[in-house]
Parts: structure tokens; sequence; C-alpha cells
């Protein structure tokens, strides 16, 4: 079974944190712009990026997405 990412949890995440964009942003060295992009559910990060964002977090890479259970083959 596939699994595809849904929304993205990482405005959910900072918020339950209590951390800003702007923190993350210095925190891991990303453009906070990029930070909005993906907050705000406009594309999926990249596996590095999703490593950074999760570890200056302290989540999982998992936690970063609500995920779908597809139908295809891998």
């Amino acid at each position: 079974m596939a699994y595809i990412p849904g929304r993205c949890r990482l405005r959910l995440l900072l918020r339950e944190r209590r951390k800003s964009q702007k923190w993350l942003s210095d925190k891991t060295g990303i453009d906070k712009y990029r930070i909005s992009y993906y907050a705000n559910d406009r594309g999926l990060m990249h596996i590095s990026t999703a490593k950074t964002i999760a570890n200056a977090l302290g989540c999982h890479i998992d936690d970063l997405y609500e995920w779908i259970q597809g139908g295809g083959h891998e």
C-alpha cells in the first residue's frame, strides 16, 4: 500500500510549540518565505528540508503531513 502526503501540518506544529515561522527560519537557515510557502500548504518539502524542519521541531518527518493511504504498488 502506498502513501501520499496530504495537508501540511507545519502551521499546527508551530502553534503547538508556540514558535513562529521566523523562529523556524532562524533555527534552520531556510528562507522565511519558503517556510511560509510550506506552512500555507502551497507545495511539498524536499526530503532534506523535511528532515531539517522535523529536527528543529523535535518531531518525525511523518508528523509534518497528514498521510493518505493510496492504492498503487511501489
